[in-house]
């Protein structure tokens, strides 16, 4: 009898041991064909700076606090860039190390790789001509981590926002970007990266041909051609600003509750961004190209004092956030369209002259921790029990009070009839 036992005991830990191997296996090959457009992985756009810098680097361990808090929300997927910065190769020790610790954490990377034309960030930017230099040094470095961390890396972007005119400072022309793309397709062929890896451009729409007709070159087209898959980026919370008349939109019944008029903008806010990702798609389309198109970046700020805020054009909220967030994700799971919601956590050195700058805002999480509204419902859950940041369990922001939290909300100011 004993023996028996004994043998039902070795038989059942080869099973488990079996499986175990088994499903470990399947997540090292799973790719990125498998992984955008699948619900079951959903994405974001992770920063892990908690400083007024950059040059002060987020340690391995804070990472991985952060890594376990997007794991406990279903995050499966991230997006980060600027590999000459630390940050890159310790987000990727950080998720090593946690695979090591639990066979079962998942986390996959889509690598950012900037992009520089030549004499970037100074008074007279070469927008035809790339930094060489620095842009080598960047897909070099990129390709080294992509090759260490073939388990963990399924993507890779060509630039960040790189094509599109008003990143004033430093973008270049679509033939920098294909020149690159078509050097690391190359390296895939020649068995020098792993096959299955994707390679895109992470871009505005209209950079992508959604947008102005100077944006229509036959780079472009050969570079929509060349990539795996187009990875486009809207933000509806900016053009509240710089194109509004979507915000405001048709004139409001005057009997229009406050709370109605706030969810009609944002409702307008989600139509907007998905109008620009379907630009995108028809322009493709007249191409002739039949290519995976995804979402790269888009979010909303919940604080800002400067454009967005009580003088600005009202935008700026956690409860707009919250809307925001629900409608574009419910719009990504609906159509199989991988969403990278921008961001993570709040990142003060973006705007490290203001504090209370858009820019710092967008984050899901604050940088203490705090889970803002439209992260609520997972503390509600339990889902965030024992885990924290800077040594703070996390909470939620106003004490968990939505009252207190609508007293903040700005009502977008009417359309004059």
């Amino acid at each position: 009898m004993k023996k028996i036992k004994v043998f039902i005991v070795i038989l059942i830990s080869i099973t488990t041991l079996t499986y175990s191997f088994k499903e470990n296996s399947n997540n090292m090959k799973i790719t990125a064909k498998e992984i955008l457009g699948n619900k079951d992985y959903p994405a974001i756009s992770y920063g892990g700076y908690r400083k007024i810098s950059r040059d002060l680097q987020p340690t391995i361990d804070e990472i991985k606090e952060d890594l376990k808090i997007l794991s406990a929300v279903g995050y499966r997927v991230l997006r980060t860039y600027n590999v000459h910065f630390e940050h890159a190769s310790n987000v990727l020790k950080a998720i090593k190390e946690l695979k090591n610790e639990n066979e079962s954490f998942e986390m996959y990377l889509m690598l950012g790789i900037w992009i520089d034309c030549k004499d970037a960030w100074t008074a007279n930017p070469n927008h035809s001509e790339e930094d060489l230099k620095k842009n080598n040094l960047e897909i070099n470095e990129a390709v080294r981590l992509a090759n260490e961390y073939p388990e963990i890396i399924k993507i890779l972007a060509v630039g960040n926002e790189a094509m599109v005119h008003w990143a004033t400072s430093y973008f270049v022309e679509p033939k920098v970007i294909l020149k690159w793309v078509k050097h690391l397709q190359e390296l895939k062929k020649n068995g020098k990266l792993d096959k299955d890896l994707w390679i895109t451009s992470s871009d505005n729409f209209a950079s992508w041909g959604g947008g102005d007709k100077a944006y229509h070159k036959k780079e472009l087209n050969e570079l929509i051609k060349t990539v795996d898959y187009v990875s486009v980026h809207t933000y509806p919370f900016h053009d509240t600003y710089y194109n509004p008349s979507f915000w405001t939109g048709t004139p409001v019944n005057e009997s229009s509750s406050n709370d109605e008029r706030v969810k009609d903008a944002m409702t307008r806010s989600s139509n907007y961004a998905i109008s620009q990702f379907e630009s995108v798609k028809n322009y493709i389309k007249k191409l002739g190209v039949n290519k995976p198109i995804h979402i790269g970046e888009t979010g909303w700020a919940s604080i800002s004092s400067d454009n967005y805020g009580q003088n600005g054009t009202r935008a700026a909220d956690e409860y707009k956030q919250y809307l925001y967030y629900s409608n574009i994700i419910d719009y990504g799971n609906k159509n199989n369209i991988s969403i990278f919601y921008f961001s993570a956590f709040d990142e003060p050195w973006k705007d490290f002259n203001n504090p209370n700058g858009s820019e710092n805002h967008f984050g899901l999480f604050t940088v203490d921790g705090r889970a803002k509204y439209a992260m609520w419902k997972n503390l509600d859950k339990g889902l965030l029990n024992g885990l924290g940041r800077n040594g703070l369990e996390i909470s939620k922001t106003y004490r968990g009070k939505r009252k207190n939290m609508m007293i903040d909300v700005l009502t977008p100011n009417k359309k004059n009839k």
